[in-house]
């Protein structure tokens, strides 16, 4: 067994929803230079299939599994659109067994109603698809590493190496220094902008419970915040040009306590490393985004 097929969804994305995840995850920067999705929009709407297929997986187990966010990698040929509807597929690439419990990779594949389709002679559309079959190719690919906690029944099978190879830097620029201070409020509006209302975000009870001292940062929240600093810094505030997202989560972040994030560009600006530190030590490591040459089409988001 290679792989395991998993949940699909398909829903509409709206305008409404697009803007207030964005807003959420800038609640302490400026206002967005555009109206495009957060690059990360598209971990939101593969989160509830996988979701489903965790607990899919854990079905059998005989006693409690917590899920663990290793980390996470985004590729995206474009941003999620407002109205278009979002078919997402997810697959289970492997799972292996460690001593807390079972590593899983998972895979999610977003396509679009028909913005990336092409006709059967594999003519290029607007969007830059080139599929010769006619069949809709994805516009985002994401590869997600978890600890399944406590699971113990699941077979081992497949791969859990991460998605493609992290892009190399061509030399190294000025590096740049910016610090953040998560508060409860934040987090609070970013689980209720990605519907990740997870009691140990929301509840400080529920958050001691899990062994936390207070509620917690989402990790994905600080990678996306990241993403957002380096979009303004770097790529001129146009989120379309984002192709690339990775990193690995190593330690919550809690409220109330300084978030610091090393940028490191590149010579070209088109791959900058950072990683992400509160007092305690590293949140975020070996993060890295992706950049594409400058779109010419700011608040589109078509592929160049």
């Amino acid at each position: 067994m290679t792989t395991a097929p998993a949940p699909t969804a398909t829903r509409t994305v709206t305008a409404e929803e697009i803007a207030a995840y964005r807003g959420a995850v800038r609640a302490a920067l400026p206002a967005a230079r555009d109206q495009l999705a957060s690059p990360v929009h598209a971990f939101v709407l593969a989160h509830a299939v996988a979701e489903r297929t965790v607990a899919a997986l854990t079905a059998d187990e005989p006693g409690p599994v917590s899920v663990v966010h290793l980390g996470q990698d985004i590729r995206c040929r474009r941003l999620v659109r407002p109205g278009e509807q979002v078919t997402v597929r997810l697959d289970v690439l492997g799972a292996r067994r460690e001593p807390r419990g079972t590593r899983v990779a998972l895979r999610s594949r977003l396509t679009g109603d028909g913005a990336d389709r092409t006709d059967h002679t594999g003519s290029r559309d607007s969007a830059g698809s080139t599929d010769p079959g006619g069949a809709a190719e994805p516009f985002a690919e994401l590869v997600t590493s978890a600890l399944l906690v406590g699971a113990s029944a699941l077979e081992p099978f497949g791969e859990i190496s991460g998605g493609a190879a992290v892009p190399a830097p061509a030399g190294a620029a000025e590096p740049a220094t910016v610090v953040h201070e998560p508060t409860v409020e934040w987090i609070r509006r970013y689980a209720l902008a990605s519907g990740d209302e997870n009691p140990i975000h929301l509840d400080a009870d529920a958050a001691r419970a899990a062994g936390f001292t207070s509620v917690i940062a989402h990790g994905m929240s600080v990678l996306a915040l990241a993403v957002e600093e380096i979009t303004d810094r770097y790529a001129d505030g146009d989120a379309a040009r984002i192709r690339g997202i990775g990193g690995r989560f190593s330690a919550p972040v809690t409220p109330g306590e300084p978030l610091r994030f090393d940028l490191q560009p590149d010579t070209a600006r088109r791959v900058v490393r950072f990683g992400c530190r509160t007092p305690a030590g590293p949140a975020v490591k070996s993060g890295w985004v992706e950049l594409t040459e400058h779109t010419g089409r700011a608040g589109a988001g078509h592929d160049d």
